[in-house]
């Protein structure tokens, strides 16, 4: 029987396929016939119209992060196309599973310097796991099933797909959609090894004083439950990526804090006391290990990860672990022994107890002055019983952020790691919303990011889409202005910001706003914030010159931690 659709429709029920619900885009000439094809498909297919291609990206990048799905992104070409490309550096960066689907010239005028023709396969390469341009209708389904595959399977990245116009607009015969499990060349997980599990377990047993370093990857792998049994079984102190934050809950018992520059002291000072690190799912970020060599000398390391090229790149391992840490985590746990460490544990007390003397009392509960973002940030998390999802764009609020908010769950902390993108807040907390409609979503971004996507305010209004906005406004960009403070003699060059009025914006968008710039008024206004239905945003004046710290200097020892007393 013959059954013969459009290229356009081919890529749609491949989609659909695949269980995509949700897509985030902008239409052009080049992606025109997929768009046309999409007014039929209303019902299966949810498609939001954002303001930017880049947002776009960034939407689906909070979608994937927060419903564990791969996030799609659909525009054209030319600009459309080029306009994605930091969105997809950062999924790239953060492992993060995303396809974007560009449009692109018809085949006959490739090479041609047509209008709005670009290299995308050649621009994107670089920074995706795979980029394929589709010239031939027949070929759609078939590099489709293979970008989800790819995107979603092993360590998690972005995938490009460049259809031609005339891709879209050819028929497909017989169409038949085949989902792949199974690529000859791509080995998304590699194979457990019984002696790297037992080598591992030998050194945890021996180990006096261990700590594990909990990364993305964790939550990534779906291995909450896992890593849980294994820390509880072996009682090891554990301590967090920025983005491996809430794969453990805040209040655990063994959760001791924050790594990195603006971590906690004592994950970072007992890194280089430790006779054991364990990493789990995370690469040794500079911002997590600082200067290499005062790194972790003493101690061995144990690091388990699902990507080969991770072992020994920074940091050198006395003993690997490769492998999915849902099934190496498991493996492990019967070989371990059960124990504790109290002495050691109060050492991080001790350590905790420091910082929040010299640091965190002040930050949260100031008696006078203007409102601070730790403040403010600490009393939205109580306000929502810790269970909100912590969305934020990128800067010393970003840093605050994911300080003083508190999880109880997974998948609650959607932010810009690895590539640290300006921008990215507003979008990717409207994708989180989509990802996890029943949970609230908190954005928490500064006056210098908001700008930088405010436009999809717009999408917001078109949407209504529930997402709570705080604006923690200091009329500076904070984190260029701190190392200005610190590190460049207090030369405030451009880092002044003159700001429009966000509370009459955000209304022009017909979007709920309130200024708050009194201690008094907060309350009420993060209780009116998060009772009213619809999005809502609140411009916050904080205070001007705020630091963020503990702080580890760039490139210095994770030991040499700023207070702010010095």
């Amino acid at each position: 029987m013959d059954n013969k659709i459009t290229g356009s429709e081919a890529l749609l029920r491949s989609l659909i396929n695949e269980g995509v619900d949700t897509i985030f885009g902008y239409p052009g000439g080049a992606i025109m016939p997929v768009f046309d094809c999409l007014y039929d498909f209303k019902k299966e297919l949810n498609h939001i119209l954002v303001r930017h291609e880049q947002g776009a990206t960034h939407a689906a990048q909070g979608y994937a992060r927060t419903s564990g799905k791969v996030g799609v992104a659909l525009v054209t070409s030319g600009p459309g196309a080029t306009n994605t490309v930091t969105g997809i550096a950062d999924a790239m960066i953060d492992s993060t599973p995303m396809i974007v689907i560009s449009g692109q010239v018809a085949s006959s005028l490739l090479g041609s310097d047509a209008f709005q023709e670009a290299d995308v396969v050649g621009i994107t390469q670089p920074i995706s796991k795979w980029a394929y341009q589709i010239r031939r209708p027949e070929d759609i389904a078939w590099a489709v099933a293979r970008a989800f595959y790819i995107a979603s399977t092993g360590r998690p990245g972005p995938v490009v797909l460049d259809i031609t116009k005339d891709a879209q607009f050819g028929s497909v015969n017989n169409y038949e959609y085949k989902k792949v499990t199974f690529i000859r060349s791509y080995q998304p997980k590699p194979d457990v090894k019984d002696a790297e599990i037992e080598a591992a377990a030998q050194i945890i047993n021996e180990a006096k004083k261990p700590l594990a370093l909990i990364g993305q990857g964790v939550i990534l792998g779906n291995a909450e439950k896992e890593l849980l049994a294994f820390l509880n079984k072996t009682g090891i102190p554990a301590a967090s990526t920025v983005l491996g934050l809430s794969a453990i809950p805040t209040d655990h018992p063994l959760q001791v804090g924050m790594l990195g520059m603006h971590g906690n002291i004592g994950p970072n000072k007992m890194t280089n006391e430790c006779d054991v690190l364990i990493a789990i799912g995370m690469r040794f970020d500079d911002r997590v290990t600082g200067d290499l060599k005062t790194y972790a000398k003493q101690a061995k390391v144990i690091h388990f990860d699902i990507d080969k090229a991770e072992i020994n790149k920074n940091v050198a391992v006395t003993a690997r672990v490769l492998g999915d840490v849902k099934e190496t985590l498991p493996k492990i746990i019967d070989k371990v022994k059960e124990k504790t460490y109290p002495k050691w544990l109060a050492e991080f007390k001790s350590c905790y107890d420091k910082e929040y003397e010299f640091v965190i009392k002040n930050e949260l509960y100031p008696e006078s002055g203007q409102l601070k973002m730790g403040e403010v940030i600490n009393k939205v998390s109580e306000a929502t019983g810790n269970d909100a999802i912590l969305v934020t764009d990128v800067g010393q609020h970003q840093m605050m952020g994911v300080r003083y908010f508190k999880y109880n769950h997974s998948r609650s902390v959607v932010t810009s790691g690895g590539l640290g993108t300006m921008g990215f807040g507003l979008p990717a907390a409207i994708g989180a919303k989509y990802g996890a409609p029943d949970r609230t979503v908190c954005l928490f971004v500064g006056d210098g990011g908001i700008q930088m996507t405010i436009q999809e305010l717009g999408t917001i209004m078109q949407t209504n889409i529930d997402v709570k906005i705080i604006i923690l406004n200091n009329h500076f960009l904070g984190m260029v202005r701190q190392w200005q403070e610190l590190f460049f003699e207090e030369r405030y060059s451009e880092t002044v910001m003159n700001n429009p009025d966000f509370v009459k914006i955000a209304e022009a968008y017909n979007i709920t706003a309130k200024k708050v710039e009194k201690r008094d008024d907060l309350d009420k206004a993060i209780t009116d914030m998060l009772t009213h239905k619809g999005p809502y945003l609140l411009d916050v004046q904080v205070e001007t010159k705020g630091m963020v710290y503990p702080m580890v200097p760039a490139g210095t020892c994770v030991t040499n931690i700023l207070l702010g007393n010095e």
